[in-house]
């Protein structure tokens, strides 16, 4: 089988390599992967920004989707033709998170799913929704979930509330449609005329140019007059977390996320005591909030946004294409 491999750290250095096809022991299916969906973190691992001490070789990409072609004995969750995606901890099923948890996110810590054929845990797997094609349905493992978890899972989100999601990555995506597909309002930001048509067409309420406004927190109070919202999908980090505490109403809640500005700023404790905040780090999510989400999706049909499809040769350009920040939605790489 083909595996691609972290072999020294650098995009251009992902490695595609053979190895003997692998047999499924107890508990454990194999399945023979149709698709992957990258994300920020799989560009990060890959150049060594991540986790500079990452043991080497390493499968990336903690998301992919494909069928089960065999079960090892004692499974009974899965059988032959099944599709299925993989989880991103994969010892996280349930509960409430806990610190070990980490020690099972795929393509970091442990072997991803960046391979023809993958042996995996048949409790660490979900059934995918079966409207969605495998491309569509491998975006779902972390950027979705993610999402979910914030807003459904922590954020108990109600109709008629309101959600700020910054910027056009998968998970603010995921946020506007989730928040939509519950009679949310979403108010987003991009610093592109393109994507704001985009987000429009999604469901946005109103899009905020950031570059054109810089101070964007003062025009969400200006939209929600003078409230504030009552969720943020903070994925910017360190530049842009004070401008949500700003932009968030008494007594609201921010799902930190990302860290595409940075890791580290000045915090105005105040500011959290006296709008009394609810400030919630969020890291993906369990198996059963990701069952739960794919019971929302397909029920109301609910499409993934793809922006393109690379082939599984091409990885290398996906990854570039993700470096570009062009993109609208989930890269996706494909075994077709």
């Amino acid at each position: 089988m083909k595996t691609y491999e972290i072999q020294r750290f650098g995009t251009d250095h992902l490695k595609l390599t053979d190895h003997p096809d692998p047999k499924p022991g107890p508990g454990h299916v194999l399945v023979r992967m149709s698709a992957w969906s990258l994300n920020y973190r799989d560009l990060l691992m890959i150049n060594g920004q991540y986790n500079p001490k990452l043991k080497l070789p390493m499968i990336p990409f903690s998301d992919g989707v494909g069928e089960v072609i065999e079960t090892g004995e004692g499974v009974h969750r899965f059988k032959t033709g099944d599709r299925v995606a993989g989880i991103f901890m994969q010892g996280w099923l349930h509960g409430p998170y806990e610190e070990r948890y980490a020690s099972t996110a795929a393509g970091g810590a442990i072997p991803g799913m960046l391979s023809e054929l993958v042996v995996i845990d048949a409790q660490s797997l979900v059934h995918i929704p079966s409207h969605l094609t495998d491309e569509e349905a491998a975006t779902l493992p972390c950027a979705a979930v993610t999402a979910w978890n914030a807003l459904v899972d922590h954020g108990k989100l109600k109709a008629g509330e309101t959600v700020l999601a910054l910027g056009t990555g998968g998970v603010s995506l995921f946020a506007l449609q989730f928040a939509r597909m519950m009679g949310a309002k979403v108010i987003a930001t991009t610093s592109s005329s393109r994507k704001q048509k985009h987000l429009l067409e999604l469901g946005a309420s109103d899009v905020i140019n950031y570059r054109e406004t810089p101070d964007w927190d003062e025009e969400v109070h200006r939209l929600t007059e003078g409230r504030g919202v009552d969720h943020v999908i903070e994925v910017g980090g360190a530049d842009t977390l004070k401008k949500s505490f700003r932009a968030t109403r008494a007594g609201g809640r921010i799902s930190s996320i990302g860290i595409l500005s940075g890791l580290t700023t000045d915090i105005n404790v105040a500011l959290i005591l006296h709008k009394t905040l609810t400030v919630q780090g969020i890291y993906v999510g369990s198996r059963d909030m990701f069952e739960s989400m794919n019971r929302a999706i397909e029920l109301n049909q609910m499409k993934p946004v793809v922006d393109r499809v690379f082939p599984f040769t091409e990885v290398v350009q996906a990854l570039r294409h993700m470096e570009s920040g062009s993109h609208f939605g989930k890269i996706v790489v494909s075994a077709k």
